[in-house]
């Protein structure tokens, strides 16, 4: 039965005076309702600084540390279940510097973050070439790999619900590359019996039923991966979530 109250749970952050600066060592830190995690995190060239050249309304730039399968990702805790939340709708808006040697994430999952130090290569998903290999018993989103032939492209990865992850990446391809320098919004809608959708700069780009599953409590994830001993970046305009609040917890 539902309460009187707030009968949504939203997030929107914009980054306005919210950084997490480089050469930080606690693990996980907090910015703004966001945890910094990551493999690599505590180094002292990893973190989320804001920015202040080309950081109109408000900016952060993930960075990670020089190091081959170090992540630097903002994460929520396990505060999303399908099916007594949906729909469930995440967005961010999001800029490359480069293409080069990195993956990227935008999405949910059920990634253990005990040890604070989750990869996206050896805790989520791994991509060689046109294979997908989920490591994730759970996810949802928006993944993009230089290490897929399709190096530039965002694809529409899910795994855990009652359609089978695929492994193929060409029946995921979302035919939207990012483009260095340029802004591309990042859409993700999941109804309560786990249809996903995924929306890039407003345009539905792919469906899928049984997406994910409807009953493991999941976390937001967005964030980036260096794929070879380079820094790598990923900025950040602002995240926004919305979900219907649980009232039977």
């Amino acid at each position: 039965m539902a309460q009187s109250g707030p009968g949504t749970v939203e997030i929107f952050e914009d980054f306005i005076g919210l950084e997490d600066p480089v050469a930080l060592t606690a693990v996980p830190r907090a910015l703004g309702p966001f945890m910094v995690v990551g493999q690599g995190v505590a180094e002292a060239d990893a973190g989320a600084p804001g920015l202040d050249s080309d950081g109109l309304s408000g900016v952060v730039r993930l960075t990670t540390t020089n190091e081959t399968e170090h992540t630097t990702a903002l994460q929520t805790h396990s505060a999303y279940d399908v099916a007594l939340m949906g729909t469930i709708v995440a967005e961010a808006r999001v800029r490359f510097v480069d293409l080069d040697t990195k993956e990227a994430f935008m999405g949910f999952t059920d990634i253990n973050i005990a040890s604070d130090v989750p990869s996206l290569e050896t805790d989520l998903l791994s991509a060689v070439t046109a294979t997908l290999t989920p490591v994730a018993s759970d996810y949802v989103g928006f993944y993009l790999s230089a290490e897929l032939t399709d190096d530039e492209d965002w694809h529409g990865v899910y795994n855990g619900g009652t359609t089978t992850g695929v492994t193929a990446s060409g029946n995921v391809d979302l035919s939207d590359d990012a483009v260095a320098g340029e802004w591309q919004v990042l859409r993700i809608e999941i109804d309560n019996n786990g249809t996903a959708r995924w929306y890039v700069d407003g345009d539905l780009k792919q469906t899928t039923a049984g997406a994910v599953s409807t009953t493991v409590d999941l976390k937001f994830m967005i964030g980036v991966e260096a794929k070879s001993a380079a820094i790598e970046s990923m900025d950040v305009d602002y995240i926004s979530i919305t979900a219907n609040r649980d009232w039977t917890a």
